[in-house]
C-alpha cells in the first residue's frame, strides 16, 4: 500500500512524496507555504490519480521519461521520478493510479 509522507524543506515549505510499499518514491509535490495547503494537495492527488487523462507524459533534456499529474484546473500537483524507458514511465503512472487513492498519510514534520 502507498503512503504519502509530508516533510518540511529547508526553506520552510511543506511538500509530500508518495511512496510505494517498498519505500520507492513515485510522485513528489511542489513546495507549499502551509501544511494545510500541502494536505489539500494530497487530497487532490487522491481524487485525480485514478483518471488516466490527468497524466502528462514528458521527456527530460537528458532523454529520460517522467510524468506530471494535473488537477481539474490544469495545475500540476505531482511530478514523477525519472525513468530510463517509456514503459517504466507508464508503469509509474499505473502505480500512482492504483496506490494514491487509498494511501495513508504520514506527517514527518511532527
Amino acid at each position: 500500500m502507498g503512503k504519502f509522507i509530508i516533510t518540511k524543506r529547508v526553506n520552510g515549505e511543506f511538500q509530500f512524496s508518495l511512496k510505494t510499499g517498498n519505500g520507492e518514491t513515485i510522485l513528489s509535490s511542489e513546495g507549499y507555504s502551509t501544511k494545510s495547503n500541502c494536505q489539500n494537495g494530497i487530497e487532490s492527488v487522491k481524487r485525480n490519480a485514478p483518471d488516466e487523462n490527468k497524466y502528462d507524459r514528458k521527456r527530460a533534456s537528458n532523454g529520460k521519461f517522467y510524468f506530471t499529474l494535473e488537477a481539474v484546473n490544469g495545475q500540476t500537483i505531482g511530478i514523477s521520478e525519472l525513468y530510463e524507458s517509456e514503459s517504466g514511465c507508464t508503469n509509474g503512472i499505473l502505480s500512482v493510479r492504483m496506490q494514491a487513492p487509498d494511501a495513508t498519510i504520514q506527517d514527518a514534520t511532527i
